[in-house]
């Protein structure tokens, strides 16, 4: 990519927004990094001296060179931020989820469309190729019908800087379920959260979602679970496929439901890629052609209503007091 050609501005650069500046600048294509932390920026300069660093986002929007923001940001402050950049006319990544309102992701997606921007979601393991093989197996038939998918992210987590556990984890397995079953979800049936610490900021969270397909989905994310478990069960009337993310290889494995005992039938190839490059390569072409990215606004739009559904039932009246509660920009991701 020619030096003209490095258009990619991102806010936010602290535990997960440092993979979207390497990602970026490793593709050839970032301009400038954003934020507020001396700490962050300092890293920024030792690691990317050639690459630019502010304090001000206004200066990533303002600058004519950047075509493309990158939003890396705790989720209560997406909505201003991506709003922002798409009314000054630059396309938009912004990390998950694109909104904790379902309104305000609603309101995005239409002022991208309007403004024939792309705005795409970091709905990363989408871009899995361990996922995506699995989404084959499905579309193959290789697993029948498919009758019930169970989603596991559990890990420990001292950085809670999200509204809660849902918010932080549970769009990655709303956005993945859908992807590889090719539905939607149709209703939330059920939703519980508990708050170790006796507030309204659930640190597990369990949701049970009904497809359209009539898949029954559960859903269950915590950030105080000693072993880390990142697992996936889709389950059909012919086999049972599991994805375990924390395996060094064969992630993915395959088992006959139709035999007793019977060990994995299936170890399926796939190629071994970081999902994160996948996923900003994908950004990139989708600018560079106008192409519809694979979690863009709609996605986005409905892995939102979807959790908000969830959160409804979860907290009932008490779902206002978090939305009352005045977030401060300078927590970074």
């Amino acid at each position: 990519m020619k030096e003209e050609n490095k258009y990619v501005g991102v806010i936010g650069c602290g535990i997960w927004g440092k993979n979207i500046v390497r990602n970026f600048y490793n593709l050839n294509a970032l301009n400038t990094v954003c934020d507020l932390d001396d700490e962050n920026i300092k890293t920024v300069k030792e690691n990317y001296p050639n690459v630019r660093t502010t304090k001000d986002f206004n200066e990533l929007i303002n600058n004519k060179e950047i075509k493309a923001i990158c939003v890396i940001t705790p989720s209560h402050t997406h909505f201003g931020l991506v709003k922002l950049a798409l009314e000054h006319n630059k396309h938009v990544y912004v990390e998950k989820p694109i909104s904790v309102k379902s309104d305000e992701a609603l309101k995005l997606k239409e002022l991208a469309e309007q403004k024939g921007l792309i705005l795409m979601v970091g709905h990363l393991l989408l871009y899995h190729p361990a996922v995506n093989r699995l989404k084959m197996l499905i579309e193959d038939g290789s697993l029948g019908e498919i009758k019930y998918v169970q989603s596991d992210r559990l890990n420990i987590n001292y950085f809670k800087n999200d509204r809660s556990v849902m918010w932080d984890l549970a769009p990655h397995d709303v956005s993945m379920t859908s992807y590889v079953i090719n539905s939607e979800p149709e209703k939330v049936i059920g939703a519980t959260g508990v708050s170790t610490e006796d507030n309204n900021i659930f640190d597990i969270t369990h949701i049970t979602i009904k497809y359209k397909n009539g898949v029954i989905a559960q859903i269950s994310d915590s950030w105080i679970h000693p072993q880390k478990r990142v697992t996936l069960m889709v389950r059909g009337t012919k086999a049972t496929a599991i994805l375990d993310d924390t395996l060094p290889e064969h992630k993915l494995l395959v088992y006959d439901n139709t035999k007793p005992g019977q060990q994995n039938i299936e170890i399926p190839d796939y190629l071994e890629i970081e999902p994160l490059k996948l996923e900003c390569q994908h950004f990139l072409h989708c600018i560079e052609t106008g192409k519809t990215p694979r979690s863009g606004g709609e996605n986005g739009y409905v892995t939102v209503k979807t959790l908000e559904d969830a959160e409804k039932i979860m907290l009932g009246a008490h779902r206002a007091e978090l939305d009352s509660v005045d977030w401060k920009l300078s927590r970074r991701k």
